[in-house]
């Protein structure tokens, strides 16, 4: 889930830079703060060992495999010719066509083929000199036989990336570059790790949770830098994530929402009924809300420490009443981003349920709608709940620094340092 709004989570290039004392203050919070987040990332790191994948092929992949003739690729193919014909029913008018297409890559580069495209593909503007992704099959009767599989779409994704990435780096610069940098190692433990743990014999809750943590270990410290306010953040993020697991698998059980309820879902359940689609409606929630969470904990985080900084002789109690005066306002525009994030990836849902004459409180109910709406709800109480406990936590290690604890915890963290010197 993304945010549709965005906050300045930088310090200010226009604030007086901290003092030595305030600078100390805050390597004393996060030396404070590690004490309870190395044990967290001590058991994200075993998890992701113990349930990273073996490399074996899953009940669902196997199964899959089989709905493919072996050796089947996917080389793109440029029309040379194209001929429409009509293809509808009396009163239902469609218009199909033959198309020539050169094969441009693999074993059959330079081939002429002909390809026959239904009335969806034709309605979606197909001319001479498109570029075309087929299906080859090399072990059909008579020779490879090709079909069209899709729309060739690498000119406009590669065009949009290289302006989002350049975008992100004269804007936010170092740092933007970073988050790229996060946002790329956050696709390689969802593409690796997440994914093949969700269709693997584990628990999609487990797996989901410790994907997460992981990410948001590696993306907050990257894109925000190792401070006292990065830590403040993953602290929340890391509650938040949980709260969402709890809560999630509360309502999910109470709902009996069986995840059952898209064409995707049903097509994984013909390749492994075993699999468990609620524990995938929770692991859906649960990745959904790292975006999000993240977004506000910073927030959150960088107001306490700022505020910190400006009166160090704040009590716990008059930092987290101020911070939250900031947080509320954070809430308020955020449920409306999770709320309407939702309603726009569920709108041709929504379109059905228009069309239906049903009382709107059985269509808000309903298996497909009561899905989404649980995802909703339990990503905003996650979200919200998330605020008072990163003021809270930012307040109190903030103050907690100027604290014997907070001299006691400095003077250890040297005489490790000492001896590891040695």
């Amino acid at each position: 889930m993304s945010t549709g709004h965005s906050h300045s989570h930088g310090p200010d290039p226009d604030a007086p830079p901290p003092s030595p004392e305030a600078v100390r203050l805050r390597k004393r919070a996060v030396w404070l703060m590690l004490l309870l987040l190395v044990p967290v990332g001590l058991a994200t790191v075993i998890g992701l060992l113990v349930m990273w994948p073996d490399g074996e092929p899953t009940r669902a992949e196997q199964v899959a495999a089989t709905y493919l003739p072996p050796g089947t690729t996917y080389p793109d193919g440029r029309v040379v010719s194209i001929e429409t014909y009509d293809c509808g029913d009396p009163g239902r008018p469609a218009t199909c066509a033959r198309a020539v297409v050169e094969v441009l890559e693999g074993e059959g580069t330079g081939d002429y083929q002909q390809v026959d495209l239904q009335p969806d593909v034709v309605a979606g503007g197909v001319e001479e000199g498109d570029t075309l992704v087929l299906t080859r099959d090399a072990g059909a009767e008579g020779g490879p036989s090709y079909q069209f599989f899709d729309f060739q779409r690498d000119a406009p994704i590669i065009t949009l990336a290289v302006a989002f990435a350049l975008v992100v780096g004269l804007v936010a610069r170092w740092r933007g570059l970073a988050s790229l940098v996060g946002l790329a190692f956050a696709f390689v433990v969802l593409l690796k790790f997440v994914l093949p743990g969700l269709l693997s014999e584990s628990s999609p809750v487990l797996v989901s949770l410790v994907g997460s943590a992981a990410i948001m270990f590696v993306v907050l410290y990257l894109a925000h830098g190792f401070s006292a306010r990065t830590t403040t953040a993953l602290v929340g993020t890391l509650f938040g994530l949980s709260l969402v697991a709890v809560l999630g698998s509360m309502a999910v059980s109470a709902a009996r929402l069986t995840g059952l309820t898209s064409e995707e879902t049903n097509t994984l359940n013909t390749y492994d009924p075993t699999l468990s689609f609620s524990g995938l409606v929770l692991a859906g929630i649960v990745v959904a809300g790292l975006g999000v969470l993240n977004d506000v904990t910073i927030t959150q985080a960088s107001a306490i420490w700022q505020l910190h900084e400006v009166d160090e002789g704040m009590t716990w109690r008059e930092l987290y009443n101020r911070g939250m005066a900031v947080g509320r306002d954070h809430i308020a525009s955020t449920v409306y981003t999770i709320v309407f994030a939702y309603s726009g990836a569920a709108l041709p849902l929504l379109l059905l349920f228009e069309l239906y004459d049903q009382p709107f409180w059985t269509v808000l109910t309903s298996a497909a709608l009561a899905e989404e709406v649980i995802r909703t709800l339990v990503g905003a109480i996650a979200l919200v709940l998330a605020v008072p406990v990163t003021t809270a936590v930012g307040a109190f290690f903030a103050t907690a620094a100027s604290t014997s604890a907070g001299e006691a915890t400095e003077r250890r963290v040297t005489a490790l340092r000492t001896r590891f010197a040695r």
